[in-house]
């Protein structure tokens, strides 16, 4: 294998040219997600979920389904999303999977859905005004006995059904007559996975367990400038590897062909993990996104939720999803369509692994769980008493911008199955530069919302060392957090430029590589860049406390560049020199 330096990496100003009063969100997407309604999913424990997302802008709002909430969301802006209680069942249909991966699609002057099915017993239901429950049924029973599936309204008025969810059959589709909402002509073969090819398809956390075949399902269908962008999710909705990859054609229903860049959506690093069932879209300023799922994967396989990401459409065509700093706070769109500009605000993480203190700690629920940037861990008081407390130290007076409060479900009364409208959070934020006299930052003691992953941007940025979170009411179980994360800016240096940077390729499996470099002493976390040519190293994976990845998501027969840069509370450094590695 050989080694080649290329140009200096271009380096990405992080500091935000979007106006300071634009709205900022955080991922994973803080909604009143619902508890599992599957008993025999929750075993471990009562736990909320939710997966299998799609956003469909209509008629000035935007319009979030997913996977069993009884219910759905819709918003002005992308920012505060409002719940509309619904159960999409008729009595014949009795099933937990009530609204398991909808298909969501806009029709003339109606908003369409149907969920997974096996059976011709599921209806399609429509309405013209969905921000009120208001919904009749179009089809009593669709024929076209679909899993995962989605829809496109071509351009031309024809309908097409894509679908497909197993690790032994491909993805189909199929042509829909737009009078009767019933499948026309034959289902067709469309694509499958090759994880023999395709390192980042198979299965397993590290790609690299054999026990199955990896799973491809989650279709979703773009047109773009008159091409057809089939998306799919692989290899499995446990694993932080989960993502969105994407083949391209000239035809809705024949001729996909692998984009060389894949898979377009992975967030393997970081707080919050996993990118794949996806759909995307376009806001009404024109800007693309990619509303998807992160894993959790604690209580059961399917404890999930929804993340979103800004998704571009570069000068070749090349569909990407910029999952950089993918759950730190970003800013929302301002209107227009900004292009590929970077919406990260420059806000770093400003307390991981730094000294914490609690009311008190339940077993080996230990407080130092809160502040490891691993959403699968948490802490947990010994109660859900009014007055448990959480204090994060952030070992120096910084600059405090933004605030996320990620809830942990521990302990939870096992009569929560399924949607609560009626619980919500209450709590007080306090900061303090000394640890010892406290001013009120965020007050949320009267709240009547449910807020588990509750994201607070700060109007105007105040300096702080000590963070204290004091608990009012919890919505369900014990006083648990997975996360509080606190963001803003240090008053110290960036780190220093990585040095010694190599790439090592497995030469017998070239899906593989081993990433070495030397560590940086004031750096918390690295991210490495890749791609598959200098302009288009359009993969970043954070990773923290370690100086090595091992890479397992590499296409066998293709080349790739790499760079790295070291991250700390006070920035990031610059990027080392490109790495040509055949």
């Amino acid at each position: 294998m050989r080694l080649f330096i290329f140009i200096l990496c271009l380096t990405i100003v992080y500091t935000s040219s979007f106006a300071q009063n634009a709205t900022t969100y955080c991922n994973p997407l803080n909604l009143d997600y619902g508890f599992t309604p599957i008993p025999n999913f929750s075993e471990a424990g009562r736990h909320r979920a939710t997966a299998d997302p799609v956003i469909v802008p209509f008629k000035g709002k935007y319009y979030l389904f997913s996977t069993n909430q009884w219910g759905y969301w819709w918003s002005e802006d992308l920012s505060n999303w409002h719940f509309i209680s619904r159960r999409f069942l008729l009595p014949r249909n009795k099933v937990y999977d009530e609204l398991c991966a909808p298909a969501v699609w806009a029709m003339g002057d109606s908003l369409c859905v149907i969920g997974s099915t096996y059976t011709d017993a599921f209806p399609i239901w429509v309405s013209t005004n969905p921000s009120v429950d208001s919904w009749t049924i179009a089809v009593d029973s669709f024929k076209g006995m679909a899993w995962d599936p989605s829809f496109l309204l071509d351009d031309d008025g024809r309908l097409y059904l894509y679908h497909g969810s197993s690790n032994t059959f491909p993805l189909y589709g199929r042509e829909i007559d737009r009078k009767t909402l019933q499948p026309k002509g034959e289902r067709l073969d469309l694509i499958k996975l090759h994880d023999d090819e395709h390192g980042w398809e198979r299965f397993g956390e590290y790609h690299d367990n054999n026990f199955l075949p990896p799973f491809i399902e989650g279709a979703w269908v773009n047109k773009h400038n008159g091409k057809y962008y089939l998306q799919y999710g692989a290899p499995g909705t446990e694993f932080s590897g989960y993502a969105d990859g994407v083949y391209v054609s000239d035809n809705p229903l024949s001729g996909f062909q692998y984009q060389k860049h894949n898979p377009f959506c992975a967030k393997i690093g970081g707080f919050s993990r996993g990118s794949g069932h996806g759909a995307t879209f376009q806001d009404f300023g024109g800007n693309y996104w990619h509303i998807t799922t992160s894993t959790i994967n604690v209580k059961n396989n399917f404890e999930r939720r929804l993340a979103l990401f800004p998704t571009h459409f570069d000068k070749d065509g090349v569909l990407w999803s910029n999952t950089a700093f993918g759950d730190y706070p970003h800013y929302l769109p301002t209107g227009k369509n900004e292009g590929e500009k970077s919406r990260f605000t420059g806000w770093f993480l400003l307390n991981y692994q730094k000294p914490v203190k609690a009311s008190s700690t339940e077993g080996g629920y230990a407080p130092n769980f809160a502040v490891d940037e691993d959403i699968k861990t948490y802490w947990s008081a010994a109660s859900n008493k009014k007055g448990e407390w959480f204090e994060s130290d952030l070992g120096a007076i910084s600059t405090v911008h933004a605030i996320q409060i990620n809830y942990a479900d521990h302990d939870v009364d096992t009569s929560f199955l399924g949607k609560k409208t009626d619980i919500y959070h209450q709590y007080r934020l306090y900061s303090s530069v000394d640890g010892k006299k406290w001013s009120l930052l965020v007050d949320k003691s009267q709240n009547k919302t449910d807020v588990p992953h509750d994201y607070i941007a700060l109007k105007q940025a105040i300096q702080a060392r000590y963070i204290r979170l004091e608990n009012v009411k919890m919505a369900a179980g014990k006083f648990a957090l997975s996360g509080l994360r606190v963001f803003g800016k240090g008053k110290g240096a960036v780190p220093d430029t990585v040095k010694s940077f190599i790439v090592l390729r497995q030469e017998n499996d070239k899906r593989n590589a081993w990433l070495k470099w030397y560590p940086v002493t004031n750096a918390y976390a690295y991210n490495v860049w890749y791609g598959v040519a200098p302009d288009k190293m359009y993969q970043s994976i954070m990773v923290h406390s370690t100086n090595e990845l091992y890479l397992k998501t590499m296409d066998k027969n293709t080349t790739y560049y790499f760079c790295i840069e070291a991250i700390n509370e006070n920035g990031v450094s610059e990027k080392t020199k490109i790495i040509k590695v055949e």
